[in-house]
């Protein structure tokens, strides 16, 4: 029998989080639902979830404070986290993203947009897409242990920038507009903004660390990945 996909909704509206629950069940998912932060962790230290819906305003700590937290915490960064919340506004939602949300949905929002982004995340973290192993001057990623490094030092990436990362050192030297890197790294859907995508560059930059300036942006174009950035 096929195990159903786990999603952790934290939510402190019970009436929302029912809703969003009783149709994820609908839909093939089963869903925990946790009303604070606390609740959320100790679902999270009993049994890891396929994806977390998080909302951002909840009693005690914020969404955005959680989101941090589960992306420092080795056992929980690789979970892909989906923020609800009612901020529709641009730096709301960089905010969201740069705590590492994978993606954010703005309330109020349709069962189908949902089901969509979450859809949308899972299918970013199968492993079967980045299997290979990448090496790029002293730049190397390894697909099949997720595991980057640099100069011999290991590197710790978040997986929508290892993906990312994967997809822009196989096709190294060559210009990738924005439409083009959410295309090949998100997939073909229709729900995230163009954005996005510069807000996930700087991240994987700033995990990169001295290897970040190999990624280049180019002005009215996109970003390219080049060796010749290395060190630079």
């Amino acid at each position: 029998m096929k195990k159903l996909p786990r999603v952790l909704i934290v939510e402190d509206e019970s009436a929302i989080a029912e809703l969003i629950a009783v149709n994820l069940r609908h839909n093939g998912f089963a869903p925990v639902w946790s009303s604070d932060g606390e609740a959320a962790q100790r679902e999270l230290d009993a049994v890891l979830p396929d994806v977390i819906l998080l909302d951002w305003m909840l009693p005690g700590q914020s969404g955005v404070a959680l989101a941090k937290k589960w992306r420092a915490d080795a056992r929980t960064k690789a979970v892909p986290i989906l923020m609800l919340t009612a901020r529709g506004d641009e730096p709301d939602k960089v905010a969201g993203l740069d705590a590492g949300a994978d993606d954010y949905i703005t309330k109020p929002f349709s069962t189908q947009e949902l089901l969509a982004r979450m859809r949308a995340v899972l299918r970013r973290r199968a492993p079967e897409q980045v299997a290979d192993s990448v090496t790029m001057g002293e730049l190397v990623l390894d697909g099949a242990t997720y595991r980057v490094s640099y100069q011999g030092q290991s590197l710790k990436l978040g997986p929508t920038e290892f993906k990312l990362l994967h997809y822009l050192m196989k096709h190294a030297e060559r210009v990738h507009s924005r439409g083009q890197l959410l295309d090949k790294v998100w997939g073909d859907h229709v729900f995230i903004e163009e954005r996005t995508v510069d807000v996930h560059v700087k991240r994987l930059r700033e995990s990169l660390g001295d290897a970040g300036s190999m990624v280049e942006t180019v002005r009215g174009a996109g970003y390219r990945l080049t060796v010749q950035g290395a060190g630079a």
